[in-house]
Parts: C-alpha cells; structure tokens; sequence
C-alpha cells in the first residue's frame, strides 16, 4: 500500500486541533510550505518547523506552471491585490514536485492537497492532484491513520 502525505493549507491548520498538530501522523505525513507558514503567522509557524515544506527552484518552476494556467484577471486563486492567496499555486506547485519526484516508481506515496478553499480545490482538480478538506483529515487523524 502506498502513503499518503499532506499538503496543509493555512484555513486547515486553523481547523485543527491542537492534539491533531502535535500528533506523530502529522509530524509524520504533514507539509506545510513556507507561504503557508508566513500567512499562519510567526507564533503558529514555529511550532511547524518540524514539518515545513521549503519553497526550492523546482517549486518556483512549478508555481510558474500553476500560474499560466490562470487566465488574465482571474483573481479567484490569487489576488495580490487583497494580498490573498499568495500560498494557493504553491501547495499545487508542492504536490507536482512531489509527484515529479516519484513518477517512474511503481508503488508512489501520494501528495493530497488538504484545503477548504474552493479555488485550491479546482486548480488541484485541473492538475489531477487529490484534495482533501480539513474535517476529512482530521478525521483521518482522529482515525489514527496517516
């Protein structure tokens, strides 16, 4: 059986519980990218340390794949000028590296975007990456399965 890992989105991070973040599985099966983590703020983020997801060239490439498939004046995804949605194409970008990374494997772990914004979620569904929201993984965590 393959494993699954998560990429966790800021308005799912809030959504946890405590004991569901200090969990082993999360430690084990979490990502959270820098962006994220800058948009959870400096007190939440130094508790992520431990399963911080750092932004490399090949995730900047991949952001760069993610964003030319958003049309001119499609502020769904990201608007910069509300200054929302900086961390959006990136845990997309994540989930390519990742599946990049594994892609001539016969048995691959998988990447699942975990997000409750609807944007996230289509733009996961156009690259055919797995989402989640947050009551579906915390119920995974709650399960004890990862």
């Amino acid at each position: 059986m393959n494993e699954t890992f998560y990429l966790v989105d800021n308005n799912v991070l809030g959504k946890l519980t405590p004991a569901h973040r200090a969990s082993p599985h999360f430690t084990e099966y979490c990502r959270v990218p820098d962006e994220v983590m800058h948009e959870a703020g400096p007190a939440r983020a130094a508790g992520l340390q431990a399963v911080r997801y750092p932004t490399t060239g090949n995730v900047l490439r991949a952001v760069q794949v993610v964003m030319a498939t958003v049309e001119a004046g499609d502020v769904t995804l990201v608007n910069l000028y509300r200054n929302k949605g900086g961390a959006d194409p990136l845990l997309i970008a994540c989930a390519l590296v990742e599946q990049q990374k594994v892609a001539d494997m016969l048995i691959r772990p998988e990447w699942v975007v975990a997000t409750d914004d609807d944007a996230v979620r289509r733009k996961a569904e156009d690259f055919d990456v797995r989402w989640m929201s947050s009551a579906d993984l915390a119920g995974v965590f709650s399960q004890g399965l990862a």
